[in-house]
């Protein structure tokens, strides 16, 4: 197959062309949600530009496996191995067993997914299905001398390695600066940057899920979890592993050390990681007890899709900053796109040139490192063109299989902005909403309360929150 992706890849540290093992194919990993809570919109961002990247190579002409697994155990809330698990957590908060969480919040994360036209990938597999292939990769990293038993747990030994850190050139002082929570010395390491491939109930006695093991009854760490799982359906050589920034240090450095160790060889080629979504106090996460959900967005009355649209007009490698005010930008934008779209007519033969020009100009957009925003504009520069309506919307269709925004199942999808507020007045809103931004600016207090009182004659109630201003029809 011609190769037609660049694509940047974190392990070089440049963007460079796509060439996997096989010819045509495509093996793909994504590291999957821990199922203790409901999935925030910032890990969402992630999953939506993974399934944008397997869409794109499948719109190429690749055959894609896509595997995900599901962390139902063993992933503890410190980056180093460190804290209460995650799991275990969700289970005493709720007053429920730890499977039961895992069900519950499992059926969430993918009811999010559809919504926001996430496909499911080709494979999805629980952790706790996969015990016997965790055990089975210890023993043989134990024969091979890259790990040691210390304190009733099984540690990886990173002074085996010539390179541990090989995402970045950074010194490990400078690469904790991520880490989430307070780190605790581990006085069973023998090197601080060691890390936990089993757990034994010496350590954990709360844990719930424990299973029997050479080395006394436990659980496996989150890190062998996702080589395990990925060796298990993809093979000994991959081509791409996806997952947020959050996870290159330490979760992917540990996988590339322990899979390599254990295989001999390289394991993957292309590491593909999407940057966080931040509000405006910083990083969106779970920690704080109140974060940004799918349903929290419908709630507000934007659909979903709104949000998924604001997602792809920004690079994946950037990092993206959430308000309400852009959002509400983005929904009429998508109202207004979809309304276009509903309005094309199907009559006519397609113009095959026509279709093989902009679909050329979608694919290079998207070829290039995923540029979704450049993949945008060429579907208004379809809506644009003389054409006729057939090809549009010929053309339209076959992009939106890649940009999942739903632009052709008619004007139904068009309330992407609030609560029915139709185009013109939306634009009335937005307007107004900067106007009162500009006179608080100008502590033209006065003038901002006249605004506001001058939308809610019109049926509409503002709010100021701390990501921006709300609205909605009353």
């Amino acid at each position: 197959m011609e190769n037609k992706f660049q694509l940047f890849n974190t392990l070089t540290r440049k963007v460079e062309p796509f060439v996997p093992n096989e010819d045509g194919k495509v093996k793909m990993y994504t590291c999957g949600p821990t199922v203790y809570h409901f999935a925030h919109i910032g890990n969402l961002r992630s999953y939506i530009m993974e399934d944008v990247l397997e869409k794109s190579l499948r719109f190429a002409g690749y055959d894609v496996k896509r595997v995900m697994n599901i962390t139902d155990v063993g992933h503890l809330s410190g980056d180093t191995d460190t804290g209460e698990d995650k799991m275990l957590k969700g289970a005493k908060r709720e007053n429920k067993s730890v499977m039961e969480i895992a069900k519950f919040y499992t059926d969430a994360f993918f009811s999010d997914c559809k919504k926001l036209n996430i496909k499911t990938p080709d494979v999805v597999e629980p952790a706790t299905n996969c015990i016997s292939d965790f055990i089975h990769i210890v023993e043989v990293l134990l024969e091979k001398g890259y790990a040691y038993v210390a304190g009733g747990n099984v540690y990886f030994d990173t002074s085996k390695l010539e390179d541990y850190y090989v995402f970045s050139s950074q010194s490990e002082k400078e690469l904790l600066v991520g880490v989430r929570d307070d780190v605790e010395q581990d006085e069973n390491k023998k090197n601080k940057s060691d890390f936990v491939l089993w757990f034994t109930k010496s350590k954990f006695d709360a844990q719930e899920l424990k299973w029997e093991s050479p080395w006394g009854i436990g659980y496996p760490g989150w890190h062998i979890e996702c080589s395990g799982i990925s060796m298990k359906h993809l093979g000994e050589n991959m081509d791409i592993h996806c997952g947020g920034v959050d996870n290159i240090f330490p979760h992917h450095t540990n996988e590339i050390a322990q899979s390599e160790a254990y295989l001999g060889h390289k394991w993957c080629n292309y590491w593909f990681h999407v940057h966080h979504l931040n509000d405006r106090s910083g990083k969106m996460s779970k920690s704080n007890g109140d974060f940004l959900t799918v349903s929290l967005l419908e709630e507000k009355g934007y659909n979903p899709l709104v949000y998924r649209m604001f997602c792809l007009q920004s690079h994946y490698r950037k990092p993206l900053e959430f308000s309400y005010e852009v959002l509400d930008q983005v929904a009429a934008a998508y109202q207004k796109l979809v309304r276009r779209v509903a309005a094309l007519k199907t009559d006519g033969e397609t113009d095959a040139e026509k279709k093989e020009m902009y679909r050329g100009k979608f694919l290079e957009a998207l070829a290039n490192d995923i540029n979704t925003s450049s993949a945008l504009t060429v579907v208004y520069d379809v809506l644009k063109d003389d054409m006729n309506d057939a090809t549009k919307l010929a053309l339209i269709q076959e992009m939106d299989e890649v940009l999942g925004l739903s632009l052709a199942e008619g004007e139904e999808n068009s309330d992407g902005g609030k609560n029915g507020a139709d185009e013109e007045l939306t634009a009335f809103i937005l307007a107004k909403i900067e106007e009162r931004k500009e006179a608080k600016k100008a502590k033209d207090f006065a003038k901002a309360d006249a605004i506001r009182d001058e939308l809610l004659a019109r049926g509409v109630a503002i709010k100021d929150t701390r990501e921006g201003v709300v609205w909605e029809l009353v």
